[in-house]
């Protein structure tokens, strides 16, 4: 391979549109993109009139992550293999529990990155406890940005061993005024969560059908309601991670118009599934918070179709049938708290979303803003990546509108034996992704996807 590669024949969608465009790509980055480039000597893709787009950015994963006595199925190697296949060409995975100091839990996940990663990837830090003092808060923000971590996740739920007070997630919020760390919270009410856990269990109601009445979208909401307003009197910007109801968007909205400053994601499993998967008692459905129902459905899909909802990230933390049955504490679970929660997606999304396209419910820009455009403006990567613009890096995908793919488990790449769209057949496929230049997949297909050429990208702090 030369220096010089030319993506030839496609039609460039981002945010500055979509265009007829050849891309030249020299060492690792675009130099120009503009009609008619020939260049002696380059390589050439050819696009084959299909749609040349950014490589996609997956803000949400969980890779080697440990729950209980099993761990998440894909490690760094395995999920950012299924990422490049699927047209992701960047990762940013949560660092940590919560419990262990910041700079271990960092530690920790570089090690388990480093050597492995096939596409870039960065980091969020888990946040469990901040110094009272606000100049002491604002030094640990301050050094999390010196390290490239510019994102933190605050949990509103699980108070055994995650749940922040609001105390905590104020001081949080202030310090990300300060420092352009950006606060992320999964919200759910979880004192509200598990009294009606503890009513379930004691009724007998022990399976997985338990679950959308245990976690329902009014505890959403609150959490949604309560962290917005700590934001609104921080002035400081909020991020709702996993938005999953008709509710919780209502509360979004809401303090929108108020003049908070929050954004949300959404998650493919909750544009495509339904809880009729947990009401049915399928263990391998079991997220949090969990699969709703069709108007939730068709509420997120117009969110992301008017930008309500900036980005679909994926939450990907899948296990195998073996381990959901051996539950958390490794023996077999007894009823649904411990079955471990968490779905596949890296590798799915950019297609999964694609169908919204195809369904004249999404725009191709809202598509390709929602899956790479808005990740990287909202995560300290714009400039760097999610775009198709001269001096940012070559991750490009191009994507055949006409392909079709199985989604099943023996289709894919995720070491998980269980794929939630099992017997889906989907229109649109990547068939080329390049990550920095090079190629790593091509039909969907790991090529030259070597562990350890995925870099840590340091992210910038995020300006309002």
């Amino acid at each position: 391979m030369t220096s010089d590669l030319v993506v030839r024949g496609g039609t460039v969608v981002d945010g500055a549109g979509t265009r007829r465009a050849d891309v030249l790509v020299r060492a690792g980055r675009v130099v120009a993109v503009e009609s008619g480039i020939a260049v002696a000597g380059a390589d050439v893709v050819d696009a084959g009139g299909g749609y040349v787009i950014p490589g996609g950015i997956d803000v949400h994963t969980h890779f080697a992550l440990p729950v209980g006595a099993v761990t998440s199925a894909d490690d760094f190697e395995s999920g950012t293999r299924a990422a490049a296949c699927g047209g992701t060409t960047c990762v940013v995975d949560f660092a940590g529990a919560g419990r262990e100091p910041w700079e271990e839990a960092l530690a920790t996940w570089h090690d388990r990155a480093r050597g492995r990663a096939v596409v870039d990837y960065g980091f969020h830090l888990t946040v469990t406890e901040l110094p009272v003092e606000p100049e002491a808060a604002a030094r640990r923000f301050a050094a999390f940005a010196e390290q490239g971590v510019t994102s933190v996740k605050l949990y509103l739920a699980y108070p055994d061993r995650l749940m922040v007070d609001d105390d905590t997630l104020g001081r949080a919020l202030a310090a990300s005024r300060r420092t352009g760390v950006r606060v992320c919270v999964h919200a759910e009410d979880g004192a509200t969560v598990e009294t009606l856990v503890g009513e379930a269990v004691a009724a007998g109601r022990t399976g997985p059908d338990a679950i959308p009445s245990v976690r329902p979208a009014a505890v959403e909401a609150e959490a949604i309601r309560r962290a917005a307003g700590l934001a609104g009197a921080a002035d400081a910007s909020l991020y709702v991670v996993h938005l999953s109801s008709a509710a919780g968007l209502e509360a979004v909205r809401t303090a929108r118009a108020a003049g908070t400053d929050i954004h949300a994601e959404t998650c493919p499993h909750y544009l495509d599934l339904e809880q009729s998967h947990l009401e049915a008692g399928e263990q391998d459905f079991v997220c949090a918070p969990p699969l709703r129902g069709a108007l939730d459905r068709a509420a997120l899909w117009g969110a992301v179709a008017s930008g309500d909802v900036e980005v679909v990230a994926t939450d990907h933390c899948p296990f195998t049938a073996a381990d959901r049955r051996r539950g958390t504490g490794g023996t077999g679970w007894t009823d649904f708290t411990q079955i471990p929660g968490g779905l596949s997606g890296v590798e799915t999304r950019l297609s999964l979303v694609y169908q919204g396209v195809l369904s004249g419910q999404l725009s191709l820009e809202r598509w390709v803003n929602a899956t790479s455009g808005a990740p990287a403006r909202l995560f300290g990567l714009a400039g760097v990546k999610g775009a198709v613009l001269p001096g940012l890096d070559a991750d490009l995908v191009v994507f055949d509108p006409g392909a079709t793919r199985t989604l099943d488990a023996s289709r894919l790449h995720s070491r998980s034996d269980r794929s939630p769209y099992e017997g889906r057949v989907v229109t649109g496929w990547p068939v080329v992704t390049l990550s920095r230049g090079e190629v790593v997949a091509v039909n969907g297909e790991p090529a030259d996807a070597r562990p350890g050429r995925g870099r840590f990208v340091r992210r910038s702090p995020i300006l309002r």
